[in-house]
This record gives structure tokens, sequence and C-alpha cells, in this order.
């Protein structure tokens, strides 16, 4: 089996299994509290994908100072805040860390 089909066979599968428990529950055996509980749920894993990607340098170790994806990371939050809108938000930050490392 070449990578290339290996890849797509992992992704299906992960797809699949992910997908199945969305599809197979019901709606209607969540109460409001567990629906609103399970709403915060996306919001409590974002910080974790995105946070050690920002502090993490390529070693492994907290890099604060002379770090631009600090700064670009503050311009999003700002134009977020500001815009509401999600692609503002990517667009401006990726725009100011690509600034500020290029120039």
């Amino acid at each position: 089996m070449s990578n290339f089909a290996l890849i797509i066979y992992c992704g299906l599968i992960t797809f699949l299994t992910r997908f199945s428990m969305i599809a197979l529950l019901k709606k209607e055996m969540f109460n409001d509290r567990i629906r609103e509980i399970l709403s915060y749920v996306p919001s409590a894993i974002f910080p974790a994908i995105i946070f050690p990607a920002i502090f993490l340098n390529n070693s492994g170790s907290i890099q604060i100072e002379d770090n631009p994806k600090i700064l670009a990371s503050i311009i999003a939050i700002i134009v977020g805040i500001l815009s509401k809108n999600i692609l503002a938000t990517i667009f401006s930050g990726l725009a100011a860390y690509w600034l500020l490392i290029f120039i």
C-alpha cells in the first residue's frame, strides 16, 4: 500500500468514526443543560491547539522574547473582537505574522 493510499485510508477511518457519533446520536437525547455544556467544547479545545503553536519553538521550549507569533496573535485577537469575522481574523493574523518575519 502506498503512502498516499494509507493517508486516505486513515483519513476515511477517522472521518467515519467521528461522523458516526454525530449522525447516530439523536438531538432529543440531550436536555438543555447538556447542550449548553457541550456548546463550550470547541472553545475549550481551540486554545489547546493554538497556544503551543504560538509559544513553543521548533525544539519544544517556550519562546516569549523575539517571538513574532505573539504580536501577530494579539493583532488577530483585536481584529476578531472588533470585526467579529473569522476570515478577517485569520487573514489579519497571517498578514501581521508575515510582515513581522519578512520586514
